[in-house]
């Protein structure tokens, strides 16, 4: 009797370990924010220039967040480079200016929050980053890139607002 209580303690562990060891192995998809704000993808393992849908809740409705995807920085940096780059003209989805009280040159530019601080957007991401005339500023297969958000140009220094969601890029099946 001893016996068998011993083999199912032995199973139960195994079991135990595997399972959480799978689980932490399993990326990621969301993110929460000093503040309580969440970010969630529909994946973080893509392949480079597929389309993601990167959703927000429970934000601050009077702080302007930009949504892009960046070279993860060093601690207390501004998240820089980004694809898409400053997206200044409210077209594109590479990256976004969420503000529901933009200054008057951002009106019809920022996109405003659907009710109690969230968003839906869909974004396609590459691996590489560039300048809009083709420079590589960063391969986020060699460097660690995410999905982030951090408060608009108007409280730009303010990091209490970023939050990093990592992505990796799979290689194309041959």
């Amino acid at each position: 009797m001893k016996k068998r209580f011993w083999l199912v303690g032995i199973i139960l562990a195994a079991l135990t370990l595997s399972s959480s060891a799978s689980f932490a192995a399993a990326p990621t998809t969301s993110a929460k924010g000093t503040h309580g704000e969440v970010i969630t993808a529909s994946s973080v393992k893509i392949a480079s220039g597929a389309a993601i849908t990167v959703r927000g809740t429970n934000f601050d409705e009077t702080v302007g967040i930009y949504l892009a995807f960046c070279l993860i920085p060093a601690a207390g940096s501004l998240p820089t480079p980004c694809g898409g780059g400053v997206n200044m003209s409210g077209a594109g989805d590479a990256s976004y200016w969420i503000s529901s009280n933009p200054p008057p040159y951002g009106v019809g530019v920022a996109q405003p929050f659907l009710a109690g601080g969230r968003f839906t957007k869909r974004m396609h991401l590459s691996y590489l980053i560039k300048t809009p005339d083709g420079k590589i500023l960063a391969d986020c297969k060699k460097v660690a890139c995410a999905i982030t958000i951090r408060a608009d140009h108007l409280r730009e220094s303010d990091r209490s607002y970023d939050i990093f969601l990592p992505v990796t890029f799979t290689s194309p099946k041959k």
